[in-house]
């Protein structure tokens, strides 16, 4: 005697071997005994062989119709085996039956199963749906594998071009234009970027980079919402020097000023000038929302995110000829360079002018400031400050910058709204010049002090620490050992940077001697410096790919070929005159920091952005090894 039984969700047949009461022990066709529960057999039979009963039954169950057999039954609960008797007219032998069975299993969506060989006809309205969802379901099938045709042949079908964004950046799986979508770059080996852009639905790799960026960043936008920029205060003291800026020609938001005053028999008053953002913007206002969701101003080549709206800008920049309300730091300072004394204030400055770099290092570098420097604007207090500075560094004991160092300028020359008709330049010169070390150390003094008078006043602050060669941000005032001062805070860049903006509130109101807006060990101070930590090390990663991308940018405009390069460590290199690192496998694996070599472009992807470069052959030169936080990665 054979039997049907149920197992693990389908129906399998074998020969009995021994029947208990509660248990079977069968064999089944292929020889492998297993022990049943009497409960899952659903049909007893002794023709045709358990090996043969599914192999007959299974294609005459494929003959009956569902929608046929649904009509035939009436409502209710009923056994196979009654509906297989009602169906053939007579009792039906085992493969019938099994037929029967296979017939109603295999179609859940007519008949819902309601026990061991048991089964209900689905009522019309559910039936109904449940053809109408199987339709729609067939037809989105045959809709995905258009779609997926199409792709592989590149070409765009509509319906995945209207989801281009979100394919790349926030795909929603569900769908069936992702699934088809995915499907293709299964199958043609390429990314989700590679294969749109491939299909003609990205037109630019910067609008790749720059649209993710906002979307990780910015999902509302870069838009400001309609703020009246406060106005500047009427009640400030006028200072009376004459200060200038000093920055590149790109700069828009000029945070920083410096003068110089003569003190006949004592030596000379340097002033140090912050633009007062924080005079205007209170904390806990709409424009302090604004600064708190961004952070920080975003730099990339070509343009720029603004922390703050232009309108606030452009009211407390530092521009030339405009009295602007500063934060200002004095330092009395003897003739031997020594600070005697320092005091602040908030007050009116006069800003005389807005030095740029460009301008100015033609006749003030390295070279000539051991000689007479011609007869220019400022002149003497650059040249004075240049001493200064000098001095600051020896008793920090500390570079202000890294010697060896080269900082790159990025100019994108057309409508970066259209970047692929955009041309790049890029310039190159060393760090460390007389003027970057003018303001570097002028700023550490500002920043420096201006924490330790809060921490003298025990006013909470955010400072920049590094201990054991880490640097970090704390509201503790830590050493930071890499500059060589004993403690750190940023204050000198209000316009472009939150935690400035922070400092120089707390800041004023100690210089006011009023209750600043963040008590110590305030948890908005805390959750503040942990956003900016983060939010800022985002925007410097893509500052940087986008250096990278307009880098590859270049080596494509230039037509480059072949490059020289430095070994950095292993097989990894930069590229001469460019901010830009590759790694090269195909050059030899025992290479020395500071090698010469020569390499050859064989692939840019802007995509990417990546640049695949062979190995040609050593130079006889070595060089120095600049430090590789400088250039892109």
């Amino acid at each position: 005697m054979n039997v049907l039984f149920e197992e693990d969700g389908g129906f399998k047949a074998g020969t009995i071997m021994a029947d208990n009461d509660s248990s079977l022990q069968v064999e089944m066709p292929t020889g492998k005994r297993s022990k049943i529960k009497a409960a899952t057999v659903l049909l007893r039979f002794a023709t045709p062989s358990a090996a043969h009963l599914l192999e007959q039954a299974t294609p005459l169950a494929g003959e009956i119709e569902a929608d046929f057999l649904w009509e035939c039954v009436s409502d209710g609960e009923f056994s196979f085996l009654d509906f297989a008797r009602d169906y053939y007219g007579h009792d039906p032998a085992s493969v019938e039956a099994t037929a029967v069975l296979l017939a109603l299993h295999a179609a859940p969506v007519y008949f819902h199963r309601k026990g061991k060989g048991r089964f209900r006809k689905a009522p019309a309205d559910i039936l109904a749906a449940a053809l109408a969802n199987l339709e729609k379901k067939r037809q989105q099938a045959l809709a995905m594998e258009g779609w997926l045709a199409e792709l592989k042949a590149f070409r765009l079908p509509p319906e995945i071009g209207a989801l281009t964004d979100a394919l790349l950046y926030a795909p929603d799986r569900n769908k069936p234009e992702t699934k088809a979508f995915e499907s293709a770059c299964a199958e043609t080996g390429l990314s989700a970027a590679q294969l749109l852009f491939k299909c003609g639905a990205i037109k630019s790799a910067y609008h790749l980079h720059y649209k993710r960026f906002l979307h990780e960043q910015f999902p509302r936008g870069t838009g400001f919402p309609a703020l009246e920029a406060p106005g500047l205060p009427s009640d400030l003291p006028k200072a009376g020097v004459r200060a200038f800026s000093i920055d590149d020609a790109n700069t828009t938001e000029i945070d920083d000023a410096l003068s110089v005053t003569w003190l006949p028999g004592i030596g000379t008053r340097i002033g140090i000038h912050i633009a007062a953002p924080g005079l205007a913007i209170e904390h806990g206002s709409p424009l302090d929302g604004v600064a708190r969701a961004r952070l920080s101003t975003v730099y990339m080549p070509g343009n720029k995110i603004t922390m703050l709206p232009d309108a606030v800008v452009q009211n407390y920049t530092l521009a030339g000829g405009v009295d602007c309300p500063a934060v200002s730091l004095y330092l009395t300072v003897n003739d031997v360079f020594e600070v005697v004394s320092h005091e602040s204030c908030v007050e009116l400055v006069h800003i005389a002018d807005n030095l740029r770099h460009h301008d100015v290092e033609p006749w003030f570098n390295a070279e000539t400031v051991g000689g007479a420097l011609p007869d220019k604007p400022f002149a003497r207090e650059l040249l004075h400050l240049w001493h200064f500075a000098n001095a600051c560094e020896g008793r920090r004991g500390k570079p202000s910058a890294t010697q060896g160092i080269n900082d790159y300028n990025f100019a994108i020359v057309g409508d970066i709204a259209d970047p692929e008709s955009c041309s790049v330049e890029i310039s190159e010169r060393k760090r460390g010049s007389p003027l970057d070390k003018l303001v570097a150390e002028l700023m550490i003094v500002a920043n420096s002090t201006w924490g330790g008078l809060l921490a003298e006043k025990n006013i909470a602050c955010l400072y920049r620490a590094q201990t054991q060669g880490k640097v970090r941000m704390t509201t503790s005032p830590l050493p930071h050992e890499g500059l060589g001062v004993p403690q750190y805070a940023w204050m000198t860049s209000p316009l472009r940077r939150y935690c400035d903006l922070v400092n120089q509130w707390q800041l004023i109101a100690c210089l006011r001697g009023n209750p600043p807006p963040f008590p110590q060990k305030s948890a908005e101070l805390f959750g503040a410096m942990r956003d900016f930590e983060l939010t800022y090390a985002a925007y410097a990663e893509f500052q940087r790919l986008m250096e990278r991308y307009w880098c590859l940018r270049w080596l494509q405009q230039h037509q480059v070929a072949e490059i020289e390069a430095t070994v950095r460590r292993e097989q990894l290199c930069k590229l001469d005159h460019l901010p830009l690192m590759v790694r090269v496998p195909s050059a030899p694996p025992d290479l020395l920091p500071g090698q010469r070599l020569r390499l050859s472009v064989e692939h840019i992807d802007l995509l990417g952005p990546e640049v695949d470069m062979r190995f040609q052959n050593l130079l006889d030169v070595a060089a120095p090894v600049e430090a590789e936080e400088d250039v892109t990665q």
